[in-house]
């Protein structure tokens, strides 16, 4: 059959000048990197056969709109580029009923004309019917072929001889694509393509939106003949999978975000990487969390295709959101059974509403219902809410949750509320305390309106949503809201507010810097008359704890003991457990951590019998950090580990004790060394951590960053550094990593201000006494020597003078240590034998008022072996690097060199290569180049060894049986070879750079 190519609509005539100036080579720009589509791009160069065996003669990639079929074929163009391929792409476009004959072609051989003008000019005169096809020509006479027409015969003979004509020299890879745009002769010269061979390596690659292929498609049965050719093969892309959706958001966000806030952007891409792009645009533009308009837009052409009354069925189910059932959604449309079945059929096959299961529908895309939901007028939405709340009320269908949700839409408050409170109840009971806050607080706002007739008492909502926020890892936010309402309670109401205070000292427990809970338990005590009720013995069980906060262990025992019988008199099980853990912790700090050994095992098997949750996790957490404190890590972390399983089984993964038991088995594995396990479990992607946890959890990780030199620690760092104040522990755990991260850069001025910030910050949440204060001060002391090694002599007196008032802070924690009654563990005591070890060091390389060679050794070797104890690898291996350091300078190499050997197998296990560059470090030649000092002479050294003894020149000669003028000249050369100001600081390099014995 022959027949002429139509003319040019005038519609397209831009587009085709726009093609006329796309002849730019192939080969894609630099942009993000493919991410989620390693299988994918392996399987499609694999079928190409750029490896070089034979693949297919043609590829069909299919996928979703936006899902990354053209990302996938830059990179696959990349790649044929790179093996010597030419690639030639064309692109179909939507014209409607105007779409331009072989419009990818013109384009196609367009690009071929703008890279190669000489090679498209002789094919065009070897094969004139490819004129036909040229950009210019078809703009110019607004027709297929100026004068006359061509017979399509030959067009398509012509293509495809240009084609095997390329494909001589080198092989052809043709990429089309957007077939579901394309014009039926395109789609017939494609036909024409696939069905006839080539002598040389022709391969063509063609995508589609699958999504766009409704049942009446012209592309659809093209689809079905082409892949029954031989050699036509199919790759369908399905959406990303979330962890690869995450990396996509992160690597599009300007600034890093909390992990929630990424969650929420993968939740609702559901794999589709256009999708994800389009809702991190809007995140960072602007603060609404609605639809971006240009995403909407493009969504919702989707439901021009429909007729008037599909597009209003669309429009009921998108008020029920992602998915209905089909009885609901009849009940709601009011339509006959017929007219539903037509509506609905059409929006199947438009791709727009997908069958699930046997009686329900769903978008294909939860972000397109939300776009018809939001292009509904208000008083429309209002209407469909209003109408599935009576058929949600009349047929018992959904849940409280979906209730709540269409009563609220609808304004029906007083079904709204009760839903809602119903709603929180169900979800506490499978375990969603998210869910179930979220549900209180939306009842609190309905109530707070203050209109309506139901009976609800405020303040057991308030505490059950408190306890919600409490057991989701979010005290904070549980706290706000009590403090809130007990301003709102009237003083003639003890009971409620006593009531208040109790879950606000509970919630206050739980995090730093709130309230101080003693004060709250006292006052609420103090609203209660003396009497036998359950409320008042939960209050005293809390009372005793909120005592041991301040160490008043006798206080705590005794109301303790009185909350014990009160629980066991009225049968209060969970208040039991409680107390019993609470008198057992008192008898843990007051040495007799056998007898709470035994204690905190029989409550965490009482509460496991009893299913009482929280008990048995408070229970685990501290039986675990029992055997932490004395330094048996085996124990504790399987101990942690077993606490935060059973938080996981009962689906409280961020709830007190469950989650703190993540936390300290990710610090423990840190300190035993085990650094993958410690960054698996401080990993967050695709969780939804609250703030607080997420912040503990990466400073956590910041400490294994920063000792492996890991480039992104700076980020994380900075991503930290507005988090201190949320918690005692990231500022103690950021703090850290920041002064090793400065000073193994060399920047003392930043570590220093680290630490000050810390003591500052930390300080002001616990007390400026804090313990962990020694451990700071040994890290920053440790940075100071180090300084102090690379200073001049002018500098070494300042970087000395710091050393006071950090010791003075040093005593302060250990004086309040002896108060509190709590002796050190072991790696507590390590700590501060590092500081006075890091302390000698300073001094000893400073050259002030440097301690003896054999203080300095004993106090490095006490150091070691306390770190030893404490089961702290990587501490354990930075002090046996600095120990020998010190052994390598008085003389004792052979020492030296197996201490060094021990860390450094340490250091590799770890990957630590700051410890590593330290040791190389120490094991260099021991004259530094950055002294100018050249090479010491025997003399020179005997007489150098001499001087750092403290002889004079007089001495010396005497000792020697030379003048003392030759001396001076010795000394003199000595000074100048190591860039010394003096006697005392060629003294202190001499020791540091090991060039005189011991």
């Amino acid at each position: 059959m022959s027949s002429t190519a139509p003319a040019v609509p005038e519609e397209v005539t831009g587009v085709l000048s726009a093609v006329s100036t796309m002849m730019e080579p192939v080969a894609p720009s630099a942009d993000t990197p493919i991410l989620g589509r390693d299988s994918e791009l392996e399987l499609l160069t694999e079928l190409v056969g750029l490896r070089g065996e034979p693949g297919a003669g043609a590829v069909l990639v299919s996928g979703d709109a936006g899902v990354g079929k053209t990302r996938l074929l830059r990179e696959l163009g990349r790649r044929a580029t790179a093996a010597g391929w030419r690639t030639l792409v064309g692109h179909c476009l939507d014209f409607g009923d105007s779409a331009l004959p072989y419009l990818p072609f013109s384009e196609l051989f367009g690009r071929l004309a703008a890279v190669a003008p000489e090679l498209a000019s002789a094919l065009t005169e070897e094969h004139t019917a490819l004129s036909h096809l040229q950009p210019g020509r078809r703009l110019m006479s607004g027709a297929g072929s100026g004068a006359e027409n061509v017979e399509r015969s030959d067009l398509f003979e012509a293509v495809h001889a240009a084609f095997e004509q390329l494909a001589e020299s080198e092989p052809l890879l043709l990429v089309v694509e957007d077939l579901h745009w394309a014009d039926r002769s395109t789609r017939d010269l494609l036909t024409y393509l696939f069905t006839r061979s080539f002598l040389g390596r022709v391969v063509v690659v063609a995508s589609y939106r699958s999504d766009d292929l409704h049942r009446r498609h012209p592309l659809r049965p093209a689809v079905a003949q082409w892949l029954r050719v031989p050699g036509v093969q199919r790759l369908q892309l399905e959406p990303l999978p979330d962890p690869d959706v995450r990396r996509l958001v992160r690597s599009l966000m300007r600034n890093r975000r909390p992990e929630s806030d990424v969650h929420a952007i993968v939740r609702r891409a559901e794999g589709n990487a256009f999708f994800a792009e389009e809702l991190v645009s809007a995140a960072q533009d602007r603060s609404s969390a609605g639809l971006p308009e240009t995403l909407a837009d493009v969504l919702l052409v989707r439901l021009d295709r429909l007729d008037d009354l599909a597009r209003a069925v669309v429009q009921i189910a998108a008020c029920s959101g992602r998915r209905v059932s089909h009885g609901l959604l009849e009940a709601v449309a009011g339509l006959e059974p017929g007219e539903l079945d037509a509506a609905l059929r059409g929006a199947v096959e438009q791709n727009i509403l997908v069958q699930v299961g046997s009686d329900s529908y769903a978008f294909r895309h939860a972000l397109l219902a939300e776009a018809v939901h939001d292009d509904l007028l208000p008083g429309e939405r209002v209407r469909l809410h209003a109408a599935y709340v009576t058929a949600l009320q009349e047929h018992e269908w959904g849940t409280a949750a979906e209730l709540a949700r269409h009563a609220r839409a609808a304004h029906d408050r007083d079904t709204a509320l009760r839903a809602s409170v119903q709603a929180g109840d169900e979800a506490l009971s499978v375990g969603g305390p998210d869910e179930a806050a979220h549900h209180y607080e939306t009842a609190l706002e309905l109530l707070a309106d203050g209109r309506g007739t139901l009976d609800v008492d405020p303040v057991l909502l308030v505490t059950s949503a408190a306890d919600a926020l409490v057991a989701s890892g979010q005290a904070e936010r549980a706290v706000k809201l009590l403090t809130t309402q007990l301003d709102l309670v009237r003083d003639d109401r003890p009971t409620e507010r006593a009531r208040l205070l109790l879950s606000l000292a509970a919630a206050s427990l739980l995090m730093d810097g709130a309230r101080d809970p003693l004060e709250t338990t006292t006052e609420a005590l103090g609203l209660l008359p003396d009497e036998p009720t359950a409320l008042r013995g939960r209050l005293l069980a809390l009372h005793a704890r909120a005592h041991t906060v301040h160490a008043h262990d006798d206080e705590a025992a005794k109301h303790a003991m009185e909350a014990l019988g009160l629980a066991q008199k009225l049968d209060l099980p969970t208040v039991v457990a409680d107390v019993t853990t609470t008198l057992a912790a008192i008898d843990e700090r007051t040495g007799d951590p056998a007898a709470a050994e035994r204690t905190f095992a029989e409550v965490v098997e009482q509460a496991r019998r009893e299913g009482d949750t929280v008990a048995e996790l408070r229970g685990r957490y501290l039986l675990a950090g029992l055997h932490h404190e004395r330094g048996d890590l085996a124990k504790a972390r399987a101990g942690y580990r077993a606490g935060f399983a059973v938080a996981e089984r009962a689906g409280l993964p961020w709830a007190p004790w469950g989650f703190d038991c993540r936390l300290m088995q990710a610090l423990v594995a840190y300190e035993g060394g085990e650094w993958d396990e410690c960054v698996d479990l401080t990993m967050v992607g695709g969780q939804v951590p609250p703030p607080v946890p997420e912040a503990m959890l990466l400073a956590i990780r910041s400490l294994v960053r920063a000792a492996r030199g890991d480039v992104l620690t700076e980020s994380l760092l900075e991503q930290l550094r507005p988090l201190w104040t949320l918690d005692g522990l990231v500022g103690i755990s950021a703090g850290a990593a920041e002064i090793d991260w400065y000073g193994g850069r060399q920047d003392i001025d930043s570590a220093v201000a680290s630490f000050d910030r810390a003591v500052e910050l930390v300080g002001a949440i616990w007390s400026k006494a804090f313990s962990a204060r020694i451990r700071l001060t040994a890290l920053v002391l440790g940075q100071l020597a180090d300084a102090a090694a690379r200073a001049t002599h002018a500098e070494r007196a300042g970087l000395v003078e710091r050393a006071p008032e950090l010791l003075a802070g040093v005593d302060r924690a250990m004086e309040r240590v002896r108060i509190r009654k709590r002796p050190f563990g072991p790696e507590g005591l390590a700590w501060l034998q590092r500081v006075g070890a890091e302390h000698f060091r300073l001094r000893w390389l400073a050259g002030v008022e440097a301690p003896a060679e054999e203080d300095l050794v004993a106090a490095w070797e006490r150091t070691v072996a306390a770190f030893e104890a404490a089961g702290q690898v990587y501490e354990t291996a930075r002090s046996q690097a600095r120990l020998a350091s010190v052994l390598r300078a008085v003389g004792r190499v052979a020492e030296a060199r197996a201490l060094a050997d021990d860390a450094r197998g340490a250091a590799r296990r770890l990957g630590a290569e700051p410890l590593l560059a330290e040791l190389r470090q120490h094991a260099a030649a021991p004259v530094r180049e950055t002294h100018g000092s050249g090479a010491l002479t025997a003399r020179e050294r005997e007489i150098l060894a001499l001087v750092a003894q403290g002889r004079s020149n007089g001495e010396i000669a005497r000792q020697l049986f030379i003048s003392v003028k030759t001396v001076s000249v010795h000394v003199s050369n000595i000074l100048a070879k190591l860039g010394a100001g003096g006697r005392t600081e060629a003294a202190a390099i001499a020791r540091r750079d090991g060039l005189v014995p011991g």
